[in-house]
């Protein structure tokens, strides 16, 4: 063969494919290792060569992998702990792994560091992102602010009538003829009106550029959190919201395009066209929208004419009338009363002119003009809402806006169908029985000093479901705008005597002979057959027969209405339906302290009456009608009784409907307060009352009534509340002044009112109560109430015991076998004998051991209630040694008289 042909000698080491990564090696700049050098199996058979220091390939990598960064690290560093060259061994290496991929945009997670240094993003990457964010915001900020136009004033504010309908669904009334939107050029616009607005809402309005950056921040955190947003906007955002925008709500989009428009605004539009604006489109209050229909609102005078006062009150009214409207709005907040308001809204405005003063926009001379109130006038005067439709009117937009369907500034522009539960012949039954009266008895031209002032409320309510029938809130809804059905302060004296009745036979009364928490579980229901004293200035006791004190350690004697004992002696006991016939205090007031007054206050609020309405919880005094419940409230409290112990709330709207369809229904809803048992037996002691009681002027032939009498302490107020099993109706008379003028305004008293020696329950208000109900229920088939179920224990039948011998009467069996309501100085100095002392009297004795020796038994007057008519906390020397009704004027030693409720 020849030389040429020979094949060349194979490399020793694995042939051509060794050969192939001997070259790879060389040329990725590693050095090929000699055979047998990498402890490869192929390289050697020795048996040095068997012990492999990994058992697989995947452990040489993990290996690997382990000490790779060591590894990259010292060759990057170089001999000598120098970093080497990057023209190096190690820098080629470097080289190659970013060679080896593909080059990131954003290097993240970052390739060159190990760990958790990977996922801390570098300096660059935060501050591109930053630019790259902010930059965008501006961007989609000039764009949009690029694409906001300024919006059509009042294209969206333009009011719509409120249509309200009767319970037979013919239309009642069309409000808005009393909505007055006249703008004004701000030329007619006092500039006391315009600083107190700016000193007030936006003191840097003529300076900044529409927006508040810092308000917006605070009211998106409010939101945030859930709160209230206002006092983030500026002037310029209140008279784009106000006037541009159709959208009300407060969300975060709202407010963004508020903002947005704002900013267009406040650069395109001057700051006086947009003072202009707000001053003519923002919401006063009384449906006055507009600087020109709230000065006619408040004061009947143009814009022009205000003064200074009168615009520091007006821009109180701004931050919302409903609760700085000085005629108050109890109807939609019960905390919004004319006194609360006024002390708001005069706090108000005169932190409004002191800012004026302070941003010198008003001289100290000029505000010190103006320290009280501007007087302002009757807050309806819309001819439309005359008589007693404006009364239903508003009891009608209260139940719409506590529904929260519908908000008081959305009810004000309009376009709302009202559907109410009223009943145009019941509410003109109800107003000709006032008129009635009032004609045939008040005469103030002839009996100035005790007809004037003289007023009337009344509430009629269906018992099955709670809808209100009927009301009268006063002579003319225009002239007269408390809605007296609705809230007067009158206190309602003994009509109150049923939920004491309806507690005892609910709950029951205490065991005197248990301690005070064992006795509230261990209770005896009463019988209407119990026995309570009916003795006039009785020494009330607790229910555990020690002797009631207030915290001045003052007693309790409790009259009777007329200072006359009811029952015989020497015990005067009479049952709880002769104690409810002739309206006894003295038994009742007893009763509610065995029971717990406690108890007695959770009665009255199950059978409908408001918490907030219940004074005098903590004073015996409280079961016989120290508070000052609504004539509806009561109307609805007695139909509890009249429904067999099934409450229902009162209601006066049925449904409300607008464009888009009906937005709410109202749906009745009862709830079993007391048994069957327990208020059918109370509708029988009722009805005794009207039978052969104190309620007989309130008899309607052929049907039967039940209902109760209430004379008050001071002869204050009356009261006549009685239902039939259709309908329960209250009706209410007091003395009360209108005039506003009057700083300290209080009940008067009713003695000689009418030509009568005194107004009693009886007399005016059950008259009125029998012509109503009788025309009311004209065409109604007459029912009869349930028959009561036998309830509970006879309780005080025990015979008194006969009191013990002693050489000489003792002062309390001188007292008890007297008629005399008021002890002789002689009598009071007695010492008592110690078997009718407190600390020995048995609870069920407290006829035969009232007067113990227990700190004298001087009389001191009746109190007559604080000054909005309510009972004073505790009584003290000044307050009950007056000369109210007469009940003496004793030294007040010991024992306080108290309450002559009827």
């Amino acid at each position: 063969m020849s030389e040429h042909r020979r094949k060349p000698p194979q490399p020793q080491g694995g042939g051509r494919a060794a050969a192939r990564r001997g070259q790879s090696g060389l040329s990725s700049g590693r050095r090929a290792a000699p055979r047998g050098a990498t402890g490869s199996p192929s390289g050697s058979y020795g048996p040095e060569d068997e012990e492999r220091p990994y058992g697989s390939r995947a452990e040489a990598r993990r290996a690997a992998q382990r000490s790779g960064g060591g590894r990259r690290r010292a060759a990057e560093q170089g001999p000598g702990g120098r970093r080497a060259a990057p023209g190096g061994p190690a820098g080629a290496g470097r080289g190659r792994a970013v060679a080896s991929g593909k080059k990131r945009m954003i290097d993240y997670p970052r390739r060159d560091k190990d760990g958790w240094h990977r996922w801390v993003p570098s300096w660059k990457l935060v501050s591109g992102l930053c630019i790259a964010f902010f930059g965008t915001m501006v961007t989609a900020a000039g764009i949009a602010y690029a694409m906001v136009g300024v919006p059509v004033v009042d294209e969206t504010a333009t009011a719509q009538n409120n249509v309200y309908y009767w319970a037979d669904g013919s239309q009642m009334v069309a409000t808005g003829g009393e909505r007055n939107r006249q703008s004004v050029d701000l030329a007619q616009i006092p500039k006391e009106m315009r600083n107190a607005v700016i000193s007030q809402e936006n003191k840097t309005f003529y300076s900044d550029s529409g927006i508040d950056p810092k308000g917006i921040a605070r009211a998106v955190f409010n939101m945030a959190k859930g709160g209230d947003t206002q006092g983030g906007s500026t002037i310029t955002q209140q008279y784009v919201k106000n006037a541009m925008l159709n959208d009300q709500s407060q969300t975060i989009s709202r407010k963004v395009k508020e903002i947005f428009v704002s900013m267009k605004v406040g650069t395109e539009v001057s700051k006086d066209e947009i003072l202009e604006g707000y001053l003519n489109s923002a919401y006063y209050g009384r449906g006055a929208y507009g600087i020109q229909a709230a000065a006619r609102a408040y004061f009947n005078v143009d814009a022009v004419d205000l003064n200074a006062g009168q615009c520091a009150f007006l821009s109180a009214m701004l931050k919302g009338a409903t609760y700085y409207d000085p005629a108050g709005a109890t109807s939609i907040d019960p905390a919004a009363t004319p006194e609360a308001n006024k002390e708001r809204a005069q706090r108000q405005m005169q932190d409004t002119l002191n800012k004026m003063v302070e941003y010198g926009h008003l001289s100290q001379e000029e505000r010190a003009k103006h320290s009280e109130l501007p007087a302002v006038q009757n807050p309806r005067s819309n001819s439309q809402l005359g008589g007693q439709i404006g009364y239903l009117v508003d009891l009608a937009k209260a139940s719409v806006i506590k529904t929260g369907k519908v908000t008081d500034k959305q009810l004000e522009r309009g376009g709302y169908s009202i559907h109410t539960t009223f009943e145009k012949k019941k509410v003109d039954d109800l107003e000709a029985a006032v008129q009635k009266v009032y004609k045939e008895n008040i005469d103030p031209k002839k009996r100035p000093d005790k007809d004037t002032h003289v007023q009337f409320g009344g509430a009629s309510v269906d018992p099955e479901t709670g809808a209100i029938k009927a009301v009268y809130g006063g002579q003319d809804a225009t002239k007269h705008f408390t809605n007296n059905a609705d809230v007067t302060g009158a206190q309602v004296g003994s009509t109150f005597k049923p939920f004491v009745l309806a507690a005892a036979m609910n709950w029951g009364v205490r065991d005197p002979d248990l301690g005070p928490e064992q006795a509230k579980e261990e209770r005896t229901v009463v019988s209407p057959k119990s026995l309570y004293s009916g003795k006039n200035d009785l020494k009330i006791k607790e229910y555990d027969g020690t002797i009631w004190k207030n915290e001045d350690g003052e007693q309790w004697l409790q009259e009777n209405d007329g200072k006359e004992s009811l029952g015989d002696p020497p015990d005067y006991k009479i049952d709880l339906r002769e104690a409810m016939r002739q309206s006894s205090n003295s038994a009742f007031v007893q009763l509610g302290m065995d029971v717990g007054l406690d108890k007695v206050k959770e009665a009255a609020i199950d059978a409908g009456l408001l918490e907030g309405s219940l004074a005098g919880a903590g004073y015996p005094s409280f079961s016989i009608g120290v508070s000052s419940p609504s004539a509806i409230r009561m109307a609805d409290a007695y139909a509890t009784f009249a429904a067999s112990g099934k409450q229902s709330e009162p209601y006066s709207v049925t449904k409300v409907t607008n464009k888009s369809g009906t937005i709410y229904t109202h749906t009745v809803k009862s709830e079993r307060v007391f048994t069957a048992q327990v208020a059918d037996n109370v509708t029988d002691l009722l009805k005794t009352v009207v039978e052969e009681g104190t309620g007989s002027a309130a008899q309607l032939p052929g049907r039967e009534v039940a209902g109760k009498t209430g004379t008050t302490d001071g002869n204050k107020s009356a009261w006549f509340v009685g239902y039939t099993p259709q309908l329960s109706t209250a009706i209410s008379m007091f003395r009360y002044p209108d005039d506003e003028s009057v700083k300290k305004r209080e009940f008067l008293e009713m003695y000689g009112t009418g030509g009568q020696k005194k107004i009693h329950g009886a007399s005016f208000p059950s008259e009125i109560w029998k012509d109503y109900m009788e025309d009311a229920l004209k065409d109604t088939k007459a029912e009869k109430f349930p028959k009561p179920e036998p309830i509970g224990e006879v309780v005080n039948d025990t015979p008194p015991p006969s009191p013990s011998p002693s050489p000489s009467p003792s002062a309390s069996e001188t007292e008890e076998t007297s008629p005399s309501p008021s002890p002789s100085p002689s009598k009071t100095e007695t010492s008592p004998s110690p078997s009718a002392s407190a600390s020995t009297c048995d609870r069920w004795d407290y006829w035969n051991c009232e007067n113990g020796n227990d700190g004298g038994d001087g009389n001191g007057g009746n109190d007559e209630g604080g000054p909005d008519g309510s009972q004073s906390p505790s009584p003290t020397s000044s307050e009950t040694e007056g000369d109210g009704d007469s009940n003496g004027t004793g030294n007040n030693q010991g024992n306080t008289i108290w309450g002559q409720n009827g």
